[in-house]
């Protein structure tokens, strides 16, 4: 059996649980998530927790463990949300805001348009250089900032394009030159 998948998920005030046989939908301030799990898997919602068993079988282990944590996600989602943070490096590179959409200069010919899909926000700082992408979904939310990044991701030289707040881009030397000589 999982240890993770042991834990039983706390349920905060003000998100509502609906369990219709192997669909959860979750509903709160944030939003509305639904998801349909495994047939095998028991779900249940037991004095404000909800808990997942499984069968015996040792294959349902892994099974068990990714079930309460997806269940685990779609709670905190609805309930605090989810952030990524995008950071921009570049001379004349810089993202705004029109309406819900996103825009960003990136270095090429033409700016470059950012649809924002449903439940997720974009916000965009004062400098134009650091990118907020908020939902209720996790997935979507590091899919939308793992497809915004593939746009212009760091090079190794100069660092230019844009980069994960906190991630580390690896920095090469340039060329080294021709140090005196004819």
């Amino acid at each position: 059996m999982s240890r993770i998948g042991k834990m039983p998920v706390a349920l905060p005030k003000g998100v509502n649980v609906n369990i219709d046989g192997t669909t959860l939908k979750v509903k709160g301030p944030k939003g509305e998530l639904s998801q349909t799990f495994h047939r095998d898997l028991v779900i249940k919602q037991e004095d404000g927790k909800i808990v997942v068993q499984t069968p015996d079988d040792p294959a349902y282990s892994a099974m068990h463990g990714l079930t309460r944590a997806l269940i685990h996600n779609m709670v905190k989602g609805v309930s605090e949300g989810f952030t990524k943070t995008l950071e921009i490096e570049g001379v004349g590179y810089r993202g705004e805001l029109q309406g819900k959409n996103l825009v960003l200069a990136l270095g090429f010919s033409h700016p470059v348009p950012v649809e924002a899909p449903p439940g997720i926000t974009f916000s965009v700082d004062k400098s134009q250089r650091v990118i907020t992408i908020e939902g209720a979904d996790k997935q979507t939310v590091g899919q939308v900032a793992a497809n915004i990044r593939k746009l212009r991701p760091p090079e190794p030289y100069k660092g230019k394009g844009i980069h994960y707040q906190g991630e580390h881009v690896r920095r090469k030397a340039g060329k080294a030159g021709k140090a005196g000589g004819k």
